[in-house]
């Protein structure tokens, strides 16, 4: 199941795009105000953005920056707002495609799928780690890793959000094998594992470091 977070302030088209989107594997999860959708964000994983731009509390262009300094997920921007400036603004500050209003929802469809696919390729190309979703393996150069349930779900977070700082609290809340009542410490021991099979060092990593206080990054590869 794709999960896709859509900032629009229109409820009725939340609703059409939510029950429509359904049907194509997609789950859409709304909010109207961009500070609920940015503490969302916090705490839950998606997939992909659909961002509106007239929106209440602040405009989606400082809505898209803001999202972009902290995240990698791709961004679709679909907006009524019909001005080119707006369009190379939103491209510029990173949004992956603009889709302006009105349009029809197979359309949506096609540039969600065309946008995954894209970072898909990304994802996996000119690097060290692939990830194979459906065998549910993460090779290294090329070799299968022997990993756990919970340890396959935290590398591919991990991988999925290189260069991010990743908080224990975001782990526990991502990773389905992941009990809810699990400790800090418990986090802590299945990614020392992970380092053994990735033969890290703790003290001088070359792919998971320690952030003190807070969890882990992800060095990029």
């Amino acid at each position: 199941m794709v999960e896709i977070l859509m900032i629009e302030d229109d409820e009725e088209i939340t609703l059409l795009l939510k029950q429509f989107l359904s049907s194509y594997g997609m789950n859409v999860t709304g909010f109207a105000k961009p500070s609920s959708a940015l503490n969302s964000l916090e705490i839950d994983k998606y997939d992909l953005i659909i961002l509106d731009l007239s929106l209440p509390e602040m405009d989606g262009l400082d809505v898209c920056k803001i999202i972009r300094k902290k995240y990698n997920t791709p961004i679709i921007i679909s907006t009524a707002r019909g001005d080119l400036s707006d369009k190379v603004m939103g491209l510029e500050l990173g949004a992956d495609d603009y889709l302006p209003k009105p349009y029809e929802p197979r359309e949506l469809v096609a540039r969600v799928k065309s946008v995954l696919r894209r970072y898909a390729n990304i994802n996996n190309s000119n690097s060290e780690f692939q990830i194979n979703q459906e065998k549910m393996q993460i090779l290294k150069n090329g070799e299968v890793l022997s990993l756990t349930q919970a340890e396959y779900e935290i590398l591919k977070l991990f991988i999925e959000k290189r260069e991010m700082v990743i908080s224990r609290e975001f782990i526990a809340n991502n990773v389905e094998a992941i009990n809810w009542d699990s400790s800090d410490r418990s986090i802590d021991v299945i990614v020392s594992r992970i380092r053994q099979k990735l033969d890290d060092d703790s003290k001088n990593p070359k792919y998971i470091k320690s952030i003190r206080g807070v969890g882990y990054k992800f060095l990029s590869q």
